[in-house]
């Protein structure tokens, strides 16, 4: 990859605190300036929905997994939810019946802001529900000044 070509440089002179920031999006980056297709995966489906005026929930269609398939990790502003090694279903004679649900290996990765908090997990019929919470500061937040 070359940095010197990198947007994300033009941006650094005029920014204080977010270089992990522009170091994970330059490593998404090809040489050519576009996403690199192997880090941008359709598997699983997954939807982002904002559900209130500071929280967050990440959706996961994952039919067939259950909790023990799956495991949700957040570590340094990345939240990565992945399937765990499956052990094939058989009848009682060891030979599998039938596989008709795809339960393939998958890894997928979102990047969370520092001011964000991961709440919980939840999985109901198929569907993976990853809670967050932007934490504004009392700093941060709106106030009136009174004008003397």
């Amino acid at each position: 990859m070359n940095k010197h070509l990198s947007i994300f440089n033009n941006l650094r002179p005029l920014t204080v605190g977010f270089d992990d920031m522009f170091d994970h999006f330059e490593h998404m980056m090809g040489d050519d300036g576009f996403f690199v297709r192997n880090t941008i995966s359709n598997f699983p489906p997954y939807n982002i929905v904002k559900t209130g005026e500071n929280t967050y929930d990440v959706e996961l269609a994952l039919a067939g997994f259950n909790k023990k398939d799956i495991e949700v990790e957040y570590k340094e502003n990345l939240l990565t939810v992945k399937s765990k090694k499956q052990e094939e279903t058989k009848d009682e004679d060891g030979n599998i019946i039938h596989r008709g649900i795809s339960k393939r290996m998958f890894s997928k990765s979102f990047t969370i802001a520092n001011d964000v908090e991961v709440k919980g997990a939840e999985l109901k019929d198929g569907l993976l529900k990853v809670s967050m919470e932007r934490i504004i500061p009392e700093h941060k937040k709106a106030k009136q000044i009174d004008i003397k």
